[in-house]
């Protein structure tokens, strides 16, 4: 039988779907879950103390709830725990459990749940032995910094007490405007272990692990899929609409698109996983819906290696960026170019400072200070990006913007998402490409994360004025002043040391039918809850 180019793509697509559904050829009939959703890479993890990126923060926070829980507008709600009392000096804040509210194997209810197991599970966060990244997320509460850096082994000083089953109330250091919306996050779920992340690593398995959030861990194959299923023990499992939901770890763009297009998935929401060169088409279809949201993407300097232990050098390398190019002719899909590490508006309208902008004479006289005029002399850089979707086109684009313009010699290393994070984590690289998504809507989201002690700073970079002024933000009760502060910051971080080097801002984007699905909506956070997600009937 003869097919057309457009069949035969058609074609392949629909192996593809039936061999990631479970089949071994077309004549099987695939177990299809009620929604097949398309989540990127694969999941680095389902421990919340081992997970620091979205993809795999997705899954977890579908099988575990904290005190707080996002809805469909990526805003904060009652979770496990009833609307907290907030103390009048907005420090103290006391949470009540639901007793409802308890944890399964996934056979019957096991116990509820306990004021005990978010004090266990917060204290095993910030063991410094456990050496979880995203630690540093909790030191809006008082002590918890001075616990997770060994200043002190004694948990009593950390701020966080469990005075019976029901209650639950945390102190902080100085009044935190987001907190409410923090303990939504991934971080701040409970678990059911108090041992450190490797001791554990079966307990996070189908069959081994103990949930409490809406949905169940059925299978995980790695590199093919995980299926969750309806958490019938769950507090609110009345308004979990889908029973199973397969998760799919696709990377390549054109077998995510084709897969979509073909029926053999529901739902795509990683933002990277769009085919190069189909923006301006791909924006006109129905099924096609996108927001602008808390997401940067820019560049991490290696600090650590020569000669980007010279901040003339990682100023040099982000002058001579293009971002317009990028913006129109790579990601093309309404890209704001980004100046600052902070998208303009975030919490309530912040305005980062203004951040260098392309300007190649600029680059070369600083490069040429700091001892490599011309790029003579310069070693032989590398650029390291993960294999997904249109990375390669930019790091492409980079090595041409660098190697023209500064006359240096850039090379490509790229790697699956899981060992990229490695080697972004273990500082393997010379400039990395880095995103980050707003956990909050503030700026500190966006900025703690590079003082010195943050797991997540990944660039050898440490400033003590810088991690005063962001010290400083967190006690000042002044929001002018305090968004002041942060941009004075924010200069040091983007303009003056340049560490990083932004080059656009996030849209959000979801690939789904509106008229098949509900509870799916743009918002700023970039949150989707799986929970609320329902098939509309068919007309």
């Amino acid at each position: 039988m003869n097919f057309s180019q457009g069949g035969k793509r058609m074609l392949s697509a629909l192996f593809c779907a039936w061999a990631l559904l479970g089949c071994s050829q077309p004549g099987d009939a695939p177990t299809r879950a009620e929604l097949v959703f398309i989540n990127g890479a694969e999941v680095t993890a389902l421990d919340p103390v081992a997970v620091s990126d979205q993809v795999s923060g997705r899954v977890v926070t579908s099988l575990f709830e904290g005190l707080m829980r996002f809805n469909a507008q990526g805003r904060a709600e009652p979770g496990v725990a009833t609307e907290p009392v907030v103390s009048p000096d907005k420090r103290t804040y006391t949470f009540t459990l639901r007793p409802e509210a308890t944890w399964t194997d996934g056979q019957s209810a096991v116990r509820r749940v306990t004021a005990q197991d978010f004090y266990s599970s917060w204290k095993r966060f910030l063991e410094p032995a456990n050496g979880a990244e995203y630690a540093n997320i909790f030191y809006c509460i008082k002590g918890a910094e001075d616990y997770n850096s060994g200043k002190t082994k004694d948990f009593s000083t950390v701020g966080i007490t469990a005075p019976d089953a029901k209650t639950f109330v945390v102190e902080l250091a100085n009044p935190t405007p987001y907190f409410r919306d923090l303990v939504a996050f991934m971080c701040f779920c409970p678990v059911t272990v108090t041992e450190g992340p490797e001791i554990t690593r079966l307990h996070f398995k189908p069959g081994q692990v103990v949930t409490n959030g809406p949905f169940l861990l059925d299978e995980w194959k790695l590199n093919d899929h995980i299926r969750l299923r309806k958490n019938p023990h769950y507090w609110d499992a009345a308004n979990v609409s889908l029973n199973t939901i397969d998760v799919l770890p696709i990377s390549n763009a054109s077998t995510a698109l084709n897969l979509f297009l073909t029926g053999g998935a529901d739902l795509l929401l990683d933002k990277g996983l769009i085919p190069p060169n189909l923006g301006e088409k791909l924006r006109q279809q129905p099924y096609f819906h996108y927001k602008q949201f808390l997401g940067s993407w820019f560049l991490r300097f290696n600090c650590k290696r020569a000669p980007f232990t010279d901040a003339r050098v990682r100023r040099a390398f982000a002058l001579a960026i293009d971002k317009e190019r990028i913006v129109k002719s790579i990601t093309q899909y309404g890209e704001n170019v980004a100046h600052s590490i902070v998208p303009p508006g975030t919490g309530d309208n912040y305005q980062p400072p203004a951040g260098l902008q392309a300007d190649l004479a600029e680059a070369r006289k600083l490069l040429a200070e700091a001892g490599f005029p011309e790029g003579k002399g310069f070693p032989l850089v590398k650029y390291l990006f993960p294999n997904l979707s249109i990375e390669p086109n930019i790091a492409v684009e980079l090595q041409s913007m660098w190697e023209k313009g500064l006359g240096v010699k850039v090379v490509l290393p790229k790697q699956e998402y899981k060992v990229y994070l490695g080697s972004q984590k273990n500082m393997d690289f010379d400039i990395c490409r880095s995103s980050w998504i707003g956990d909050y809507n503030d700026p500190n989201t966006f900025l703690d994360m590079f003082t010195a002690n943050s797991g997540n700073n990944r660039t050898g970079w440490a400033n003590a004025a810088y991690d005063a002024a962001i010290l400083a933000a967190a006690a000042e009760a002044d929001p002018l002043r305090r968004f002041e502060i942060f941009r004075q910051a924010e200069d040091v971080l983007c303009n003056q040391e340049a560490p990083i080097a932004p080059v656009y801002h996030y849209v959000g984007i979801q690939f789904y039918h509106e008229d098949k699905w509900d509870g799916i909506e743009a918002n700023l956070t970039d949150e989707h809850p799986l929970r609320v997600i329902r098939r509309k009937p068919s007309p």
